[in-house]
């Protein structure tokens, strides 16, 4: 196959580049791929920051030095962006005192100290996910409805985009239709999924998905368990026994477990994920539907308020449409 790499041609077969021209391709490719992911993630929260920041530089615009009554007028911004009344306290507290011990020149410095601190409470939480050995093994959980068998095969073509084997497994066995659902997403992805019928063991599935994880020595399975709420005793227990077969299985597994949210339901959301959390080993938040949302400082509630990461978020409906997420774009990308 012919291709061109700064102007050169290969066509012959052997005929291939250099270590220091792939090295500089790879150089080359970079800040395009970086200013494109910045670029998603601006378009991802536009709806927030125009009422966020817009609001904000409409209060700071004429401000000189920053006073009480600027500082009450912030509370109310970051509390209509669904930060949350605990959240903002604690933030409004952290400037106000930055304000006694030295004065805040303006709204610009006000602004900047506020994405800092914004910044500073998203990576207090962003603790690296562990290295693993062997097939890492990652169970998506959450309620109906939040998008998690979309986020599941959303997440196996982005792992398979990063040249890692992944496998599907089907252990939503509750829900009509979830598993024909997954192998959609299985087909779009060109990965293989595990499966039983309908009202089936989750746990068996997931035992054979385990055991074909290992012998084809697989990178990535992701595990789509049943919608559940915290209140229903039953599915907790399903999801108990379902941790105790993959650690059976595999060491340490699962690796992690990834609590899917719907943005766009705001603080009833959150308060949902915190009473999930308390019940189920949660390692990371996928937020799903950020573009669909003007209040996506729900981010900053979710790391402060549950002291988890946001690992990925969900920007549209395409395949592709799903960003590992990065402090530094969201704030930047949400205070212009």
């Amino acid at each position: 196959m012919a291709y061109t790499l700064f102007g050169k041609r290969y066509s012959e077969p052997g005929e291939e580049p250099t270590e220091d021209e792939l090295a500089e391709a790879k150089a080359a490719a970079a800040p395009a791929e970086e200013e494109n992911f910045f670029g998603r993630m601006r378009q991802a929260v536009t709806r927030t920051r125009e009422t966020f920041n817009d609001r904000l530089d409409s209060v700071l615009a004429f401000t000189r030095e920053v006073d009480e009554s600027d500082l009450e007028s912030l509370e109310a911004i970051l509390l209509t962006s669904d930060i949350g009344s605990t959240t903002t306290n604690e933030i409004i507290e952290t400037l106000r005192q930055r304000a006694l011990r030295q004065k805040i020149e303006g709204g610009a410095e006000l602004k900047q100290l506020l994405k800092e601190e914004l910044k500073s409470i998203l990576d207090t939480v962003n603790t690296p996910s562990k290295t693993v050995t062997g097939t890492e093994v990652i169970m998506m959980v959450g309620v109906n409805g939040t998008g998690k068998t979309t986020t599941s095969g959303k997440l196996a073509a982005y792992f398979t985009a990063q040249g890692k084997s992944v496998l599907l497994c089907a252990a939503d066995t509750f829900r009509a239709a979830a598993i024909e659902q997954l192998e959609v997403w299985a087909q779009r992805s060109n990965v293989e999924i595990i499966k039983t019928r309908q009202g089936g063991d989750p746990s068996a599935a997931l035992y054979d998905a385990l055991a074909a994880s290992k012998a084809r020595n697989t990178d990535i399975l992701l595990v789509d368990t049943a919608g559940r709420l915290h209140t229903k005793s039953g599915l907790m227990a399903e999801l108990d026994k379902m941790r105790r077969t993959a650690h059976k299985v595999i060491a340490d597994a699962p690796h992690q477990t990834l609590l899917v949210m719907d943005a766009t339901t705001g603080q009833n959301g959150l308060q949902q994920a915190r009473l999930f959390t308390e019940a189920s080993a949660v390692t990371g938040i996928v937020l799903t539907k950020l573009d669909g949302t003007a209040k996506g400082g729900i981010v900053i509630a979710i790391a402060r308020e549950l002291g988890l990461p946001v690992r990925y978020v969900g920007v549209g409906e395409k395949m592709s449409d799903l960003l590992p997420f990065d402090s530094t774009a969201f704030v930047d990308s949400l205070l212009e």
